[in-house]
């Protein structure tokens, strides 16, 4: 199992289940896409999609949830262009990439439990914190088992 997580060769066999193969296909487009919206939309989504209430905010600390909000999305860029890349051509690593989405995932609920975000409503990103550890933890084990 750890030879599979760590592999000493890393090349573009997997010999997982391929459920896991399309579900991490999946998450890399919607990594990209997420990360395309923190950029590029005019509020970085952080009102009209993660329902912060920015028009509360002094002009100055709007423009910072925003910057900071930008500065997430090319980190979530380089993030979802790495797993396109281990997608196309070292899918040996996916199951390393699994449990890398899956500390995400655990960390961000663990940061939330000390720092709280005032928000005017549920983000539609929210439900997914809690069901897609779960969702990694069963790709994760495709992953690792061979077909």
């Amino acid at each position: 199992m750890n030879k599979k997580i760590l592999p000493s060769i890393i090349d573009n066999n997997d010999t997982g289940y391929k459920i896991a193969l399309w579900f991490f296909y999946l998450i890399t487009v919607v990594t990209i896409v997420r990360s395309c919206i923190h950029i590029f939309k005019d509020d970085g989504g952080a009102q009209s999609i993660a329902t912060i209430p920015l028009d509360s905010y002094i002009q100055g600390g709007a423009e910072a949830v925003i910057l900071i909000f930008a500065y997430w999305g090319l980190s979530q860029l380089m993030f979802g262009l790495l797993k396109g890349i281990v997608a196309s051509k070292y899918r040996g690593l996916i199951p390393l990439m699994y449990l890398f989405l899956l500390f995400e995932y655990v960390a961000r609920y663990g940061i939330s439990l000390f720092k709280s975000l005032e928000t005017s409503g549920q983000a539609p990103g929210g439900v997914a914190n809690y069901v897609l550890p779960i969702i990694l933890v069963i790709m994760l084990f495709l992953c690792l088992r061979s077909k």
